[in-house]
């Protein structure tokens, strides 16, 4: 294991932003803040939102800059990856903003019924080999849909064409809502933080010249 992550490893552990719960914590009971991230975490009555398989945390902390209002949770089972959205959240101190490191599989054991109120999936891997560990196979959408509130909507942005083609026909196959949908995102007349918030590898992927897609919808 490289230096760097083994600092960043340690830096981790000082971040009060961060909750890292080993799987053999959590497989028999919930986490401590289920049903009250509200109330014990955040420590107001604002909507949360989630980032899945976040990286950075560069969608997590935009959005938290920019919705005061809103409160946001980024999480990844990569710990090296969360530490740059950790430490920008920290060092800015921004109550509004948490990381949770753990497998997405797991995540109904952190969060309750109708908890949450939007998830944004950006550039996830695709899995172009195994349907059942895509993050918008219906394996997962069965889980969102028990901690999102009624209203609740989800976001995906990707610049993999399989993932979006599989993403848009299974939504309509399972009758789900699909508010607005692109395979170009970049040449639509869409104008906030869907464009103008841009992770390490969107920016990347635009500037090869690849379209990024994008779906709305609810369950």
């Amino acid at each position: 294991m490289g230096k760097n992550k083994l600092e960043r490893f340690a830096e981790n552990l000082t971040f009060d932003n961060l909750f890292q719960v080993p799987y053999e914590e959590i497989k028999d009971k919930s986490f401590f803040l289920k049903g009250k991230w509200r109330k014990e975490y955040f420590k107001n009555d604002n909507p949360i939102v989630l980032e899945l398989g976040c990286g950075k945390g560069e969608y997590t902390v935009g959005l938290a800059s920019k919705h005061k209002e809103k409160n946001f949770i980024g999480i990844d089972i990569k710990g090296a990856r969360l530490w740059r959205g950790c430490k920008t959240a920290f060092e800015n101190k921004m109550r509004n903003v948490a990381f949770l490191r753990c497998h997405i599989q797991m995540i109904e054991s952190f969060f309750a019924p109708e908890e949450i109120n939007e998830i944004w999936i950006t550039f996830c891997d695709p899995q172009l080999k195994n349907e059942n560990k895509r993050l918008t196979c219906p394996r997962f959408l069965n889980r969102y849909a028990k901690i999102l509130s009624k209203d609740g909507v989800l976001y995906l942005k990707t610049d993999s064409s399989e993932l979006y083609e599989y993403t848009s026909q299974m939504l309509k196959e399972e009758k789900h809502r699909i508010i607005y949908e692109t395979n170009d995102l970049y040449n639509t007349d869409i104008e906030d933080e869907v464009k103008e918030i841009q992770t390490f590898y969107e920016k990347m992927y635009l500037n090869e010249g690849k379209p990024i897609k994008y779906i709305k919808f609810k369950l």
